[in-house]
């Protein structure tokens, strides 16, 4: 996106903020903006990690279904 933005658009985007929320508030709002970012960078994180371990346990949970079912398969074999 800053990209496409360029540097002068940039500088013109923070010269219209400066002139907007004045000098004094434009730190807190810097501030705020990172918090924010940092705070949704580690849920999407989280988000991502809880969706890693359940992929985990569901591989895990697969395998004892598998041998389970290949041991009905062998018992029905057995009976026909």
């Amino acid at each position: 996106m800053l990209s496409t933005i360029g540097i002068p658009g940039l500088i013109l985007i923070l010269i219209i903020a400066l002139v907007i929320f004045g000098p004094s508030k434009l730190p807190e709002i810097g501030r705020a903006f990172g918090r924010t970012l940092t705070e949704f960078k580690s849920a999407a994180k989280d988000l991502t990690k809880d969706d890693d371990e359940a992929k985990d346990r569901g591989a895990k949970n697969s395998t004892p279904e598998l041998s389970a079912t290949s041991v009905q398969q062998d018992a029905l074999k057995r009976v026909n």
